[in-house]
Order: structure tokens, then sequence, then C-alpha cells
């Protein structure tokens, strides 16, 4: 993209962004439209391979096809592993045309008469085998391999025009060409070209690389250019639907967390990395599955949250660790995480296939109704996960954190289920049946997640709690407005860092988001005093979107929230269907009791959920929407 391009297009992002205006004059105005991206093929979890934890650059087609096979001849496929994935590695150069040239001494297929390239050899090969085909993209000029590698053998060459291999400057161009022409089904798209090439970068001075002037600090939101790195992810996410009339693709935006991507990826991408690379480090699975634990309402049918890859079959999750490798699988099947091999399949040992196509596991993943697991119990030693499913069953993960035995007492309300009648749970892992009233003793080993589908009789009998429905309520609007980094997720030592720098802090915006069962600073929900286990916790100024599958009424107890610091302003609660107002609050100050509210939503699609300030305040207020349900 020429520099003038960029800065109209950056310009135009800031001013959507920063003036309502310039998309509407009113933020919180019911729009009647689920605003969740439904471009792209990702209605449920992606399935599949990626070659970067098993080989990183050393990627070949031998390699490629031969997890392809693993996958197609154990099973896997047919359990729905289908997306096989090249990261970096495949590169040679760009053409002085532009057009991207593959390394065929790694991939003999793609050359072709004349001194081209091309991968649809080896995207055929995959769609006979009934497989789909990924492939690796950075969003600035260069890949994260290029600026943090030494490996020279196995990346681009060249001049620097030539070794400028990402998409920045020929998004249509490289986009036309990995789907139109070369027949790829997913793209993941990689953000060190934007974060790690300053001025005084040593690759830069030396002439290595061109300077691209960061707009990602992944230490810094204040340093971070959210707008502008919106905008170039926005502008791949147009060219993707461009290309692919027919909807048939997956989009996988990786940032890591970083630029408070949280808040606006669903808005464009099929899947979004919410943390820094996994390695096969307990503390670090914990790592990346905290940056995604407290985010089950940015979470739906068509974008999923995504902790990073699956690694199980190495380090502390090889086959010497089958409890460890269950709970990893275990908790990325409740979270809704895309189902991304990342191990060399082709000499996996049969404990470890096992556990990566264990049918029941898999379907919790792969439910319809796209919930992702809420927290029902958080600590640093247990948590207790819970997720309805589309058939009305729950599912149940119990987490053992610490490397010692522990107990954990399971209770019917963290299920939502009655407590005078019978709970059936079944294990996933052993197949153990038991039954249970009001509360069932649990024993874990270290590291390890007792994993349960669920039958029971539930306290709302006649519909459901939205935070038993976080797949189909979105916070369009969350009222936060200075993005603040997660101060609860696990800081476990990075290792290509180690403890050289000062500390390794809280980087990941989203502290102040909306959250199912408890208030976006994650304290139990409270009005005046009374407590509540159950609502939607958000901030003031903000908008919910609930999708409504025949519900005829909505009800709910609302009011400003105990942790409430400003409590300079009321807040009005409105519900609106299909965009018309069907209730009101009147306006409800700090201290007040919670008022009821009830509406008529019988035909609507769309329910919304508004609570508003007469002033901006630059901090609004928590506001509980408690006991949020809708009803038959």
């Amino acid at each position: 993209m020429k520099r003038a391009a960029f800065a109209a297009l950056l310009a135009a992002s800031s001013l959507a962004l920063a003036s309502p205006a310039a998309a509407q004059s009113d933020p919180l105005a019911p729009t009647g439209q689920w605003s969740v991206y439904s471009g792209g093929a990702a209605q449920l979890p992606p399935m599949g391979w990626n070659s970067w934890n098993a080989f990183a650059l050393d990627i070949s087609e031998a390699k490629l096809l031969g997890s392809a096979e693993a996958i197609v001849d154990s099973g896997l496929a047919a359990k729905g592993y289908r997306y096989i994935n090249i990261d970096e590695g495949w590169w040679a150069r760009r053409d002085a045309d532009g057009r991207l040239v593959i390394r065929t001494d790694k991939f003999p297929s793609a050359r072709q008469t004349g001194g081209r390239t091309s991968f649809r050899a080896l995207t055929d090969k995959l769609h006979a085998m009934g497989l789909k085909a990924g492939i690796y993209s950075d969003i600035g000029r260069n890949s994260c391999g290029q600026i943090h590698s030494d490996d020279k053998a196995n990346l681009p060459s060249g001049t620097v025009a030539e070794r400028e291999v990402g998409l920045y400057g020929h998004v249509d161009q490289d986009i036309g060409l990995y789907f139109g022409e070369w027949g790829f089904d997913l793209i993941k798209v990689d953000a060190c070209g934007i974060r790690g090439l300053p001025a005084d970068a040593p690759k830069v001075v030396s002439g290595e690389f061109r300077a691209l002037p960061p707009l990602v600090d992944s230490g810094s939101l204040g340093r971070t250019n959210i707008a502008g790195t919106k905008a170039l992810y926005t502008q791949v996410a147009r060219a993707l639907e461009r290309a692919n009339p027919d909807n048939d693709f997956i989009f996988s935006l990786c940032l890591w967390g970083a630029a408070d991507v949280r808040s606006w990826a669903r808005e464009i991408a099929s899947t979004s990395r919410t943390s820094e690379d996994i390695f096969p480090i307990w503390g670090r699975m914990l790592h990346n599955m905290d940056t995604a634990l407290r985010r089950p309402l940015y979470a739906h049918p068509g974008s999923w949250n995504d902790p990073d890859m699956l690694y199980i079959g190495a380090g502390d999750f090889d086959a010497r660790h089958l409890t460890e490798a269950r709970s990893h699988f275990s908790l990325w099947a409740m979270l809704n995480a895309p189902l991304i091999i990342g191990y060399d399949l082709r000499t996996a040992a049969p404990e470890l296939m096992a556990i990566l196509g264990k049918p029941e596991v898999i379907a919790l993943n792969q439910d319809p109704a796209g919930n992702q697991a809420v927290l029902a119990y958080d600590s640093d030693d247990v948590d207790i996960l819970v997720k309805t499913l589309a058939n009305g069953e729950k599912a149940v993960a119990v987490l053992n954190r610490t490397s010692e035995p522990v107990s954990a007492t399971l209770t019917a309300a963290h299920l939502k289920f009655a407590a005078d009648a019978d709970i059936a749970l079944t294990d996933l892992w052993s197949g153990e049946a038991r039954r249970f009233r009001d509360r069932q003793e649990l024993k874990l080993a270290p590291h390890e997640t007792l994993l349960f589908r669920v039958k029971g009789s539930r306290l709302l009998a006649d519909g459901h709690y939205l935070s038993e429905m976080p797949g189909s309520v979105n916070p369009a609007v969350d009222g936060v407005v200075a993005p603040e980094v997660d101060p609860l997720v696990h800081r476990a030592i990075l290792p290509w860092a180690g403890t050289r720098v000062t500390r390794e802090g809280p980087r990941y915006g989203g502290w102040g988001g909306a959250q199912a069962d408890s208030t976006p600073y994650s304290e139990q929900l409270g009005i005046a005093g009374r407590r509540f286990d159950t609502g939607i916790g958000v901030l003031a100024n903000s908008r919910l979107e609930v999708r409504n599958a025949g519900y005829r009424r909505f009800t709910a107890l609302v009011g400003v929230d105990d942790s409430a610091r400003d409590r300079s302003q009321p807040v009005t609660f409105e519900v609106y269907a299909d965009g018309r107002l069907v209730t009101r609050s009147r306006p409800m100050r700090f201290g007040e009791a919670p008022a009821p509210l009830a509406a008529d939503v019988a035909g609507a699609k769309l329910v919304e959920l508004v609570a508003r300030t007469p002033g901006a305040p630059r901090f609004p207020d928590p506001v509980t929407w408690a006991e949020a349900a809708l009803r038959r």
C-alpha cells in the first residue's frame, strides 16, 4: 500500500471510531441487526493441523502431505479435522510484478513451466483427500520468521523488496492469488511486520529490511495504534469477501491479544488469537487459556476466541503426561477454541491420537449452540467451567491448576440446576456415571481436569438465563472508553524472553468488558446490597445484542452495581425488540434497589439491551442485568 493511501485509510478509520456521527449519531441506538461477523465458514470452531509447532520454518510438501495422510488414515479427518495449514517457510521471494514465488526445493509440485510457481496442485490434492487447505501471511511487509529468526536458509531471499512477502501494499493481489488462483480455504494473518521494524531495529539499521513505524506495542495499549491496526485487518476481511463470493473461507486473525483486538475482531474475523504463542509448558497453557476464559460474550458462531494451537504431543503434554494432555484438550473444547493440532502426526503415539480423536470431547467443541463455557467458580487453584449445549444438557469441566492434589465441590448452583432433584454426571474420559443432589465432592490429581456431560432439572424451567447462552449475546457496545489490561491472566515466563526482562506484566486489553455472571471487573454482581449469582455485568453506556430463538418474554432485575465508583449519573435501562422500544426503567442511581423489567419479545429475532447515562463519564460505572433471561 502506498504511504498516502494508507494515511487515507487510517484517517477514515480513526474518524469512524472517534466520531459517532461518522457512523451513526448514537452508538447506543438499536440497529435491529446482529453485528457479529457472518462472513466465512466458521459457524463451528475450525479443526485441523498447522505446520508451525511441529516444523517451524522447516516445512516441506512431504511433511505437509505426510501429516495430511496421517489425519485421514487415523480417522481424525472423519471426526472433523479438515484444515491442513502451511505456516511460515514456504516463500522464496516476491517478483518484480508483485507475485509471490514458492520455494520449489521444498514444494516441488509448485514448479510450473515458464518459471512461475503455483500451489494449485497441492491444494487440489488436499481437496481430493476431502480436506481444506490453509496458508500463512503477515499484515506487515515482513513476517515473524524474518524478524525474529536467524535461520536464513528457510527464509525469503533476494533484494529488500523481494523479501517483502507480507500483505502490506499487496492485499488484493495476494488474497486473489491465495484464494482465486491457488485455491486456499483459510488464511492466518500474523502481525510481526507492524510491531518489529522500527527505524532503530537492528535488521533495519543493517539494511536487511525497510522500517515500518510500529502500529502495535504488545506490552502497551497506550503506545498501540488500535484504529490503524483494525483498519489494516479490515482491509484483509473485505478482500477475502471479494475473493470468496461463496463465503467458503476462514480468516484467522493472529494479533496475539494486542491492540485491544478483543473489542473488534468479532466484527471482521472468523477466529482471533487472544494471546502470545503457546508453548508445551503447563504454565503457558494456563496463560493462553486465561486470555479467553473470561471472554465468553466475545465469541460466537462465525467468530471465535483462539488461545492458540493444541500442543498435545510435546513437553508437558507428551505421551508421558497424558493427564495434562487430556486437560489441555478438555479446556480447548470447553472454550470453543479452534482445534488445530501442532504436532508431527507421522510419529504420534496411539495414546495421543486417542485424546485428539475423543468423539465425546470433540462434540463439546463442535456443539451447534456455540456457547463458550462460563466460569462458575474461579480461583488460582481450581476453576469450574459450565457450558450449555444445544440439546439442553450441560458440560462441566473442573480444573486443578496446581501441581498438588486438590478437593473440589461441584454444586447444583454451579450448573443452575435444582438442588432437590437428581443430577446425572457422565465422565467423558472414563465413561463413569454417577448421580447426586445438591453437591458432589470430587478429588483431582495434579493438573487434572474432570470433564462431565450433565443432565438435571433446570432452575429456570421455562427459558434460559442470558449467561447460559453467551453465544447468542453480543456486547456490540460494551461501554469501555479507555482499554485496560487484564490482571487476571496467569503470568507465566515467556520462553523467548525468560527473566531477562523486568517483568511479565499484564498486557491484554479487555479489563472492563462485559462478563457473564460477574461484573466487568470479575466481582460478584450486586445491587443495593443484594447479591446475584446470575446475570450480565457490563459498563453503563452499553448495548447488548441478544439473538432470540422463539422466546416470548424477557425478564431481569436492573440497577447500578455496588462496585460502581463514579456514582454521579443515573442509568436508564431500555429493552428493544427488532429495534422497537418495549420497556424502559426510570433513571436509577447507585444504592437504589434493583428494579424489575419485563418485556414482550414474541416474534422478535433480536433483543437489544441498552444502559445509558445522560452524560458521558470518562469511566462509566458497572451496571447489572441481574437474572436476565429469555423465557417461553
